[in-house]
């Protein structure tokens, strides 16, 4: 069959353009996902990434390499494998960054992505429960609401913030982000809102789009007679492989993220070439950054023993679970309707910065490890991050099977200017911590513990205790310069008929959560997709 349109990858990006590019009727558009139906009942409890993460049926469990930044360690990295990709899985924070981010890509030589351009593509996507404003838009098929939970333990911290002069802030996403306040969710009445719920679902009866799920892309399939334009797809749905081809004037577009799409244009010869010669696959076109740039946000995670009840005592306590289940069958609020964190702060940990570059996600809980078993006792957990880091990382294929999962290096802590910041950061939730708002609440620090002190010692614990806080991005960037892989229409750069839409073009980390950026560059993506075939 031919299709005007393939797309590789039904996640945050993918969702998107399924339902723009086949809005008026005219494309046939086909969309490919590696992961099932989003058919788990967990998938769309908020809570529910507690359940889904590192599940194979909804998750990829992607592991890193062994990171000399983290001490050797390897990282769990989870991302979605189901409609709605990670949007399905993800804490559903609804977070833009800065504007600034935006207006950096512009000066980077990307026309189109100031933070003016981008601005009407957020509110596009968007239906704020608040209502519109300025920076909001209502009716779109994203609903953004309000964090239904409001803990006493939360406005300590809020209380808390203030009063080391950081302000109050009830908007991340309007006029500034810097600040403290609850987080918004990607939720609607009760239920997560991903992609698939928000853009997949209203489109999915029309007759020019189809739907193909299990189903693993293999390699882009090119002209015999121009061996720079890309004619189709070649997948595999279980045993049996198919190909899709594109119509006259088609492209195929990977939004298989950051992971997913760089691996695919390696197992196709497009990458850096030394690589794929090495793994016997054809340099079909040299292009070195494809894989690179890598960059994520690590988060620190610093748990706190407290005097007042915190989740940790409900979940705990078989009949506070069941009283929180029922709670949440009856209204679709409490506990089960919370995003991953509930407190925002974000804030500077230097004077002199323009913005902030930390930001805390604060929650009434604890445990080893987000998404297993709760502490003992009554714990709360600041995790910090640094919203811009310099590390970089890349990804790259390990063999020419596409079943085989590339090797992930994040690099992590690989920069000087990141393990500054990590220690300031770390300096700066204990300053909340003992804060007038705070200090009452608090028993002690269990993680990493008052006997780490010295910045030397705050830093070996960070690359002991840190985490992913599941935001890679950037290994098919945008740009002009030779690392580049799509200029900024998003086409990959030296070939025909194929673009890249997803996060992983970005050729710098937002500065927050990276779900509703990505959702962003899919709106504005579909616009351009559509003008040029105009």
């Amino acid at each position: 069959m031919e299709f005007d349109y393939v797309i590789v990858g039904a996640g945050s990006a993918g969702c998107v353009l399924a339902n723009r590019l086949t809005a008026d009727g005219r494309c046939r558009v086909l969309l490919l996902e590696a992961g099932g139906r989003d058919a788990n009942p967990w998938i769309h409890v908020p809570v529910g990434y507690f359940k889904t993460m590192h599940d194979p049926r909804t998750d990829w469990c992607y592991k890193t390499e062994p990171d000399p930044g983290l001490n050797g360690r390897s990282l769990a990295w989870p991302r979605g494998k189901t409609l709605g990709g990670s949007s399905s899985i993800n804490g559903l924070l609804y977070i833009r960054g800065q504007a600034q981010d935006y207006d950096h890509w512009r000066q980077l030589g990307n026309v189109g992505w100031s933070y003016e351009d981008v601005l009407p593509y957020f509110r596009r996507s968007e239906d704020q429960e608040r209502g519109p404003d300025t920076y909001h838009g209502v009716g779109g098929p994203l609903s953004v609401s309000n964090m239904p939970v409001d803990r006493e333990i939360c406005r300590a911290f809020i209380d808390a913030a203030q009063e080391i002069g950081v302000p109050a802030n009830d908007d991340f996403n309007g006029a500034t982000q810097e600040g403290v306040g609850y987080f918004q969710l990607t939720a609607r009445k009760g239920w997560r809102c991903s992609t698939a719920v928000a853009y997949l679902r209203p489109a999915r009866r029309r007759a020019n789009l189809v739907i193909e799920t299990h189903a693993l892309a293999e390699n882009l399939l090119f002209a015999e007679d121009d061996p720079r334009r890309v004619t189709g797809l070649a997948y595999r749905v279980k045993r049996e492989r198919r190909t899709a081809r594109l119509a006259p004037g088609g492209e195929v577009i990977l939004s298989a993220g950051a992971i997913g799409s760089p691996q695919l244009l390696q197992l196709s010869g497009v990458g850096p070439g030394a690589l794929l010669q090495e793994l016997g696959i054809p340099v079909r076109h040299h292009l070195p950054g494809v894989g690179g740039n890598l960059q994520d946000h690590l988060q620190i995670r610093m748990v706190y023993e407290v005097n007042v009840r915190t989740l940790n005592d409900e979940i705990n306590n078989v009949f506070r679970r069941m009283m929180i289940g029922l709670q949440y069958v009856l209204f679709r609020t409490g506990a089960m309707a919370m995003g991953a964190s509930q407190v925002g702060i974000f804030t500077r940990t230097r004077p002199e910065l323009e913005t902030p570059d930390i930001q805390f996600h604060v929650q009434p809980l604890s445990a080893d490890k987000p998404g297993i078993e709760m502490h003992d006792f009554s714990g709360v957990t600041t995790s910090v991050c640094q919203l811009r880091p310099e590390s970089r990382g890349h990804i790259a294929i390990r063999s020419p099977d596409p079943a085989a999962y590339p090797a992930i290096h994040p690099a992590y802590l690989s920069a000087a200017r990141d393990q500054e910041t990590v220690v300031a950061a770390m300096r700066i939730s204990r300053k909340l911590m003992a804060t007038d708002a705070l200090s009452p609440y608090v028993v002690g620090e269990r993680v990493p513990g008052t006997d780490v002190e010295s910045d030397e010692a705050l830093l070996d614990a960070a690359r002991n205790i840190s985490e992913t806080i599941y935001h890679p991005v950037g290994t098919c960037k945008m740009g002009h310069d030779e690392m580049a892989v799509v200029d900024d229409r998003l086409r990959v750069r030296g070939l025909s008929g194929l673009r890249v839409v997803d996060a992983s073009i970005m050729p710098v980390i937002t500065s927050g959560n990276t779900n509703a950026p990505t959702i962003m560059i899919a709106e504005k993506a579909s616009d351009m997709i559509l003008a040029a075939r105009a």
